[in-house]
């Protein structure tokens, strides 16, 4: 097992990776779990990516998570009759629901819940910020705009509404279609785009219907604001820079990725921090200086995982790019301050047996050399648990279910073996023992902290603790 380093990789899957043997180079190379982008490709792309997941986990005996990311509500202009315009600043442009095409005074705009939520004075969006609009009145089907930044703008162009609420689910037709075929695949994770308020993840979760975890892509302000609420929701959090970074001031990013990671941590849910952490490697073999520091950011705020868009789905490195992400990874991590900050930014522990033994194999890892913390989970809850706290030693999950092991991919330092008699194990202690020295996490003579539950097999019942050494 490949547990040297802690924090997970992510990579998209697309046209540049060509069959299970260049997935299983990613493995190799420390990619943890996979994502699958339903903003392209058909579903016959996806579910043949899907099936060479499927086989290198079955290859390499480990398990890898799946997770497919939604699309969500694509908000765009219309079409103008001559493919484009040119904004000048101070000009007018009204945007209206007439689906004629536009020209440099006017265009439609075909979301009534755009023109439903503005108001004047609020700013909108265009084309992934590059134009700059300010709502100057409202008509019953249509706002005039002043251009505050202009240039050039073509057919459907992106639109971002940054200061309003929208209603609007973030689940389209498409969305609901993409996501019934992903939960027949069988994947692990759905992760949901255009999440403004928590009765999203409601939504979400209903349709999901507990075949799968469900991961809240924080993109938009008003995510933000009712953060602590859908991360209480949700499985897990990704920090989606993309859109987050076209609707905030850029500025903004850094610190709200810090509040993010800091909020998930205390929640015990899984982060990934996602978009353009190795951009130029999509053309490049080697990174920019700021793209290492970024992912280095990353690793050192606390992370459980980093995530490859369009450097693995479609660039001509995508092997080089895990590769140099893991030893980015790596160098943080062997770091002299790593630990001390992770310490620093210790969650509050709850009132529960779990946190109590959580916290205690934290503080035993830091004292004596631990070679690997064992802990025994059905549903992968203590294991979470365990892996909020950031121990020194890695997570070996020991687990009779394969579901609970392919979530676990995403979380922090944690290592999962999936084996049905794990489910009916009488000798705790030496079963402990006899998988972490298969698996390469502890030699004879080293020590190993090993928690369960008693009566074992019950979930959310760990109370138990007991510090061994291997003979």
């Amino acid at each position: 097992m490949n547990a040297d380093k802690k924090v997970k990789i992510l990579a998209t899957l697309g046209p540049a990776i060509r069959d299970a043997a260049h997935i299983r180079q990613l493995v190799e190379a420390g990619v943890n779990l996979f994502r699958l982008n339903f903003s392209h490709g058909e579903h016959a792309d996806h579910a043949q990516r899907y099936q060479w997941v499927r086989e290198v986990e079955r290859e390499l005996n480990q398990p890898i998570g799946i997770l497919m990311d939604l699309q969500g509500p694509k908000l765009r202009v219309g079409r103008f009759a001559e493919g484009k315009v040119h904004l000048v600043n101070g000009q007018s442009l009204r945007l209206d629901l007439d689906a004629t095409p536009g020209d440099a005074s006017r265009v439609n705009l075909p979301h009534p819940e755009i023109i439903e939520a503005l108001q004047p004075g609020m700013s909108l969006l265009l084309d992934d910020g590059r134009l700059r609009l300010k709502v100057t009145a409202k008509q019953n089907d249509a706002v005039i705009t002043e251009v505050i930044a202009g240039g050039e703008l073509s057919d459907r162009k992106g639109v971002n509404v940054p200061e309003a609420v929208l209603q609007l689910s973030p689940l389209t037709e498409k969305d609901r279609r993409d996501l019934a075929f992903g939960l027949e695949l069988g994947v692990d994770w759905v992760a949901l785009s255009f999440v403004q308020r928590p009765e999203d993840i409601v939504e979400a979760r209903e349709l999901i219907g507990g075949k799968a975890f469900l991961m809240a892509k924080i993109e938009k302000p008003s995510a933000v604001i009712h953060l602590e609420e859908i991360a209480k929701l949700c499985d897990a959090i990704m920090v989606a820079r993309g859109d987050l970074g076209v609707e905030v001031p850029a500025e903004n990013v850094p610190r709200i990725q810090k509040d993010i990671v800091r909020t998930c941590r205390q929640l015990g849910r899984p982060v990934v921090v996602a978009t353009q952490m190795l951009e130029s490697m999509r053309f490049s073999p080697a990174p920019t200086r700021a793209e290492v520091t970024d992912v280095a950011n990353a690793v050192a705020e606390g992370a459980d995982a980093v995530m490859l868009s369009a450097e693995t789905a479609s660039g001509d490195y995508p092997l080089e790019t895990v590769q140099m992400m893991s030893k980015i990874i790596r160098q943080v991590e062997n770091g002299p301050d790593y630990q001390s900050q992770l310490d620093v930014g210790r969650p509050q522990a709850e009132a529960t047996a779990s946190d109590a033994i959580s916290c205690a194999i934290r503080r035993i890892s830091s004292i004596l050399p631990v070679a690997a913390l064992v802990n025994y989970t059905e549903s992968g809850s203590s294991s979470l648990r365990a892996s909020r706290e950031r121990p020194k030693a890695p997570i070996l999950s020991l687990t009779p279910s394969l579901t609970t092991a392919r979530r676990l991919t995403v979380a922090w330092g944690i290592y999962s073996v999936v084996n049905e008699r794990l489910r009916r194990v009488e000798e705790v202690t030496s079963t402990a023992l006899e998988i972490a020295q298969a698996q390469g996490m502890a030699k004879r003579g080293e020590t190993v902290v090993i928690t369960a539950g008693e009566p074992f097999g019950q979930p959310g019942s760990t109370n138990s603790l007991r510090i061994e050494t291997l003979h």
